[in-house]
């Protein structure tokens, strides 16, 4: 029987041994944040495995992030910390439908959302994270816009850049959808004190009674050059844990206890270690061809 810092220990010796780079989403429990190389969101994650030497990649995260450093990574050999790790968002939009869509849409920039498949990013003609999105989708050229699969970000963008037609499926996160207006009114009376930050994955009647409102790396900047001391977080309740371990002067609640990515949680430390000694995890096949094309849409985020 191993104890919690034990494992750790075992995990850290392997990853040396094996050669092995470990990323860990935000949104993972904080004692496999603790062995990690890595630590942030999805794009930041695979632009670190892109530059580190290692050969082998451990993705404690879900698919889409896996098959995204896969792409900016071909060469390497990429394991999804847990094989069953999706994400619905991701998941809500199939190649044949966003087809149809291009097609009703000829003169529309197609712009996918980093969560999204392999597959879904072949189409597209840009790729956006939460952070870079806006200045991403205000530098297009074109005027109309056709986003997903997210229509909650999508139209926190849209708010901002009047001079662009946006159009959108009924797509987005579950998790954040969930939160609700009731919600942030229980939060402020229980925390008047608190200022409130929420992603916008969450409904506009949400971010619309944030006191900020951005991505996950966004919140913690947002924190950090803060001189407030006490704080809301309206996004994955493992970043209130996460905050508490950096700002223990600080105060940290949950906008919704509903708020918990499953497929986040499906990965345990215990995986980690498996994945390690080669009995867990999945590897992250995909054709020379999907990676081509899919690489097309990030290559264009970045320029």
């Amino acid at each position: 029987m191993l104890n919690t810092q034990e494992l750790q220990k075992e995990i850290i010796k392997l990853k040396k041994e094996k050669n092995v780079c470990i990323l860990a989403h935000a949104y993972q429990t904080h004692d496999i944040l603790e062995v990690a190389d890595f630590v942030g969101d999805s794009y930041g994650l695979s632009k670190e495995a892109a530059s580190d030497s290692r050969e082998t990649v451990l993705m404690c995260g879900v698919r889409f992030m896996a098959e995204t450093a896969k792409i900016l990574s071909p060469q390497k050999k990429v394991i999804l910390s847990h094989p069953d790790a999706g994400c619905p968002m991701a998941e809500q939009l199939s190649a044949e439908e966003l087809k149809k869509l291009k097609e009703a849409h000829p003169e529309c920039a197609v712009v996918a959302y980093i969560n999204t498949t392999a597959e879904l990013k072949t189409l597209c003609d840009v790729c956006v994270t939460s952070a870079s999105a806006l200045d991403v989708v205000k530098r297009l050229p074109q005027k109309e816009i056709l986003f997903i699969p997210d229509c909650n970000l999508g139209s926190w963008i849209e708010k901002q850049l009047p001079e662009k037609r946006f159009y959108f499926i009924n797509g987005g996160c579950p998790v954040h959808m969930g939160i609700t207006p009731e919600d942030v009114k229980k939060a402020r009376c229980a925390h008047p004190e608190a200022l409130l930050l929420v992603h916008p994955e969450c409904k506009s009647e949400v971010t619309a009674l944030a006191d900020y409102a951005g991505s996950t790396t966004g919140i913690l900047a947002f924190v950090e050059k803060s001189e407030a001391d006490s704080f809301i977080i309206g996004t994955d309740n493992s970043i209130v844990q996460h905050l508490q371990f950096t700002y223990p002067g600080k105060k940290f609640f949950a906008l919704s206890k509903k708020c918990i990515c499953a497929d986040m949680r499906l990965t345990t430390l215990g995986d980690v270690y498996n994945c390690l000694k080669g009995t867990a995890g999945e590897e992250i096949i995909l054709s020379e061809e999907t990676i081509k094309k899919a690489r097309i849409c990030i290559d264009a985020m970045l320029r």
